[in-house]
């Protein structure tokens, strides 16, 4: 039984896509069964890179998620507009999706799912976070019996080649990303990646799964790198850290109660450096789950590219395969959806505010050279409940005295009020820097 694939945008992940479709030798041999049998592009007469199926290729992307012929459709065309209609439109003509949307799904999934389950149709995603990394699945199957606790990962390539070249080559944030800009890990408009807009969408959707429940993405914290200075990349060094842009969801407690409260949070972090995450480096990904009873597991590999993210493009394609050739083994039409490939949960996660929680804080301090500094700063974190672990005096930028404080875990609410009363000090001139520590 043959398959019909329409395939939404020709791109990078779409030709990489097009290339595993059209060269099946050697691979799962159900991909024998799947057909490339109509292309949607933007420009039909532009040149590709592989030899594509006749007549297959059309600038009407309306026409093949509307074809009755056509069994799964592919979205990788990216962005919200037109990508959320032609989702849409695609279910309400009792297609199957596949999608490596992060962006559409972080903030439309209520709606997409409720259509999918409504039409008795799928809507896999596995490409949307990680890359060719397996999580997505995963989360869902594998490790649908244990009780997650946390979430936590490095799900953006080019803030994590930029934070490891900072770190490599001892140079500051904007040197590094016009850098990056030009070898092409950075795109033109970096905002999505620095500010931290694709971790938040990554995140969102991994919390969603992992807890079982709708996020709304506005609930999500974030914070980007751009503030990260190669002074502080030294520092932590020098700590015993590195500084990684993480993407962290975790429970508050740890109970079978879908109402707990969940944090949500993208910002840059001082991780030890004998933690998991510190060694991942360059443009690799990295997603670390806890959970009960399993302890710790690590997915690890390339969070983007044409071959590791078509890879599972294509792994979401065969699972879809897999049930309708069941289905027609069994010669059934059953409208019931497989319950471990679907997202049916319809609560809405309660997220903690930011304020709330606790961790430890890395601050750097600028300073007038004056007798007692260091102790004013302490009483102002002691009047507000702030233990500190570590407070030097590193040297001096120009007349200023560069101070570098590490917390003990502190909420933190009661921080940020230390911070308000230490920016009332005559001796303080600034802070620079300010970091949450794993």
């Amino acid at each position: 039984m043959a398959f019909k694939i329409g395939l939404l945008g020709l791109g990078t992940v779409g030709t990489g896509t097009a290339q595993i479709l059209l060269d099946p030798s050697g691979r799962n041999p159900l991909l024998e069964e799947l057909e490339i049998y109509r292309i949607g592009v933007r420009n039909p007469e532009k040149t590709r890179p592989i030899q594509l199926p006749p007549g297959a290729v059309t600038s009407d992307l309306e026409s093949i998620v509307t074809d009755p012929d056509v069994d799964i459709v592919v979205e990788v065309i990216g962005g919200l507009e037109p990508a959320r209609e032609l989702i849409l439109k695609a279910i309400a003509h009792g297609k199957h999706v596949v999608t490596a949307n992060k962006a559409v799904i972080a903030r439309y999934s209520d709606e997409i799912f409720d259509a999918a389950n409504d039409a008795g149709v799928y809507v896999l995603l596995e490409a949307a976070v990680g890359g060719g990394i397996p999580v997505i699945q995963p989360l869902k199957q594998a490790l649908g019996v244990n009780r997650i606790r946390s979430v936590t990962g490095i799900v953006n390539g080019t803030t994590n080649y930029i934070l490891t070249r900072m770190q490599t080559e001892k140079a500051d944030f904007a040197d590094v990303l016009a850098a990056a800009q030009k070898l092409g890990y950075a795109e033109a408009d970096p905002t999505a990646d620095v500010d931290g807009f694709d971790a938040a969408d990554k995140i969102a959707i991994l919390a969603s799964l992992a807890f079982g429940g709708r996020i709304k993405l506005e609930d999500v914290y974030r914070e980007g790198i751009s503030q990260v200075s190669a002074a502080d990349i030294a520092y932590a060094d020098k700590l015993g850290f590195v500084i990684k842009l993480l993407a962290i969801a975790n429970r508050e407690m740890l109970t079978d109660d879908p109402t707990d409260r969940l944090r949500l949070r993208v910002h840059p972090t001082l991780v030890p450096q004998t933690h998991p995450l510190a060694s991942i480096n360059g443009v690799y990904n990295a997603i670390l789950v806890e959970g009960d009873p399993i302890g710790q597991v690590m997915f690890f590999g390339p969070g983007a590219g044409a071959g590791p993210t078509a890879s599972a493009v294509v792994s979401d394609i065969l699972n879809i395969a897999a049930v309708l050739t069941q289905n027609s083994f069994l010669k059934t039409h059953s409208s019931k959806l497989h319950p471990l490939l679907t997202c049916t949960h319809q609560h809405y996660c309660k997220i903690a505010p930011i304020e709330e929680l606790t961790t430890r804080f890395y601050a750097r301090f600028l300073t007038k050279d004056r007798p007692g500094v260091i102790g004013k700063l302490g009483t102002s974190f002691g009047n507000h409940g702030v233990s500190i672990e570590s407070i030097v005096q590193t040297g001096f930028q120009g007349e200023l005295a560069e101070i570098v404080v590490v917390t003990h875990d502190v909420r933190e609410g009661d921080f940020h009020q230390a911070l308000d009363e230490i920016r009332t000090l005559d001796t303080v001139d600034s802070i620079p820097s300010l970091l949450r520590v794993l």
